[in-house]
């Protein structure tokens, strides 16, 4: 068993307990082929101004997920500690070589980030850098906000949420800050498995978490962005970390009540949309089609909701291989 007690290889190379805006990285030795003494060099700003909460900024927890990145990186060029009362960490690509890659999970130990948590100080590079926002980064946060999207494999709505939790005060606090983001959805969301995920560690200590979907298929666009830098700038305001009032938009709350939301393919082959995003579904309606690919004169199977609700994932790629999530339904709160 590993002994968590063993120091982080990872350093950071600008202070965090310091005024004004520093960026630097997040420094990880990595000896590889081309690099014996080489470093995986995270990019990372911190911008502090006296006393007050911490906002912990994360974005690329998954590759090829763009918003987060886009949003983050600018906003910690823009961001002046002036602005700014208590500290601000922002990390725009938190799995750097997964977002080097455009890649979901990492190219050098195939590690999914979000199910990593609480990591380890002498695994892999993944489990490295988790163990690393688990013992130092977290628990300097009072506030996470951590960007994603749908990636190359699935597409969303445009969504913020936080987790049904056993702490109800927790929990409140969390929903509150979901509705300062001002998506045009808010999802109060369970789960299929969360074990190792990032949301977890954070909420067992404690912490306002906040997640996103901002659409998806390995890109981002103009709405999606913009509605990604006003929810960090909203959720900041609503921390009392940046001055002004939160920048009210409308929004739509959902529920994800359980296994009945999602519909997963179990079989391959070509993938027939029969209903688009945001749209009204019923139990037993027809989602989605699967094609045979190695014959002609086969009827196509078809997938239908297990509730009432609305659309609000879908598979993104043409071809679905067994196991593949196809839909999520979303119930109007």
């Amino acid at each position: 068993m590993t002994d968590t007690r063993l120091p982080s290889p990872i350093a950071p190379t600008v202070p965090f307990d310091r005024d004004g805006v520093h960026h630097g990285f997040l420094r990880l030795p990595y000896s590889r082929d081309d690099s014996a003494w080489g470093s995986i060099m995270i990019p990372l700003t911190v911008v502090r101004n006296g006393d007050g909460p911490t906002a912990l900024l994360t974005g690329g927890n998954h590759g090829d997920e763009y918003e987060g990145p886009i949003v983050l990186f600018d906003l910690a060029r823009t961001l002046a500690a002036e602005h700014v009362r208590g500290r601000v960490i922002i990390v725009p690509a938190m799995n750097y070589p997964a977002f080097q890659a455009a890649t979901r999970t990492s190219p050098i130990d195939r590690g999914n980030m979000n199910r990593t948590f609480p990591g380890r100080p002498d695994g892999t590079v993944t489990e490295k850098i988790a163990d690393y926002f688990q013992r130092t980064l977290l628990p300097m946060a009072d506030i996470v906000l951590d960007f994603h999207s749908g990636g190359r494999t699935l597409d969303f709505i445009p969504f913020a949420a936080a987790h049904v939790l056993p702490d109800k005060a927790q929990e409140e606090r969390s929903f509150a800050a979901v509705a300062a983001f001002g998506a045009p959805y808010a999802l109060r969301m369970v789960e299929i498995d969360a074990r190792g995920m990032y949301d977890s560690a954070a909420e067992e200590m404690g912490k306002i978490f906040v997640t996103t979907e901002l659409g998806g298929g390995g890109t981002s666009s103009a709405r999606t962005v913009s509605i990604a830098r006003r929810g960090v700038l909203n959720v900041l305001r609503h921390a009392g970390i940046v001055p002004g009032p939160v920048e009210a938009a409308p929004t739509q709350w959902l529920d994800m009540p359980g296994d009945d939301s999602f519909l997963f393919a179990e079989q391959a082959g070509l993938l027939e949309p029969c209903v688009d995003l945001q749209a009204a579904v019923a139990a037993g309606q027809v989602l989605a089609r699967i094609h045979t690919m190695d014959r002609t004169g086969a009827a196509p199977v078809e997938l239908r909701a297990r509730r009432d609700g609305i659309l609000i994932a879908r598979h993104f790629p043409g071809l679905v291989k067994p196991g593949d999530c196809v839909a999520v339904i979303g119930v109007p709160a």
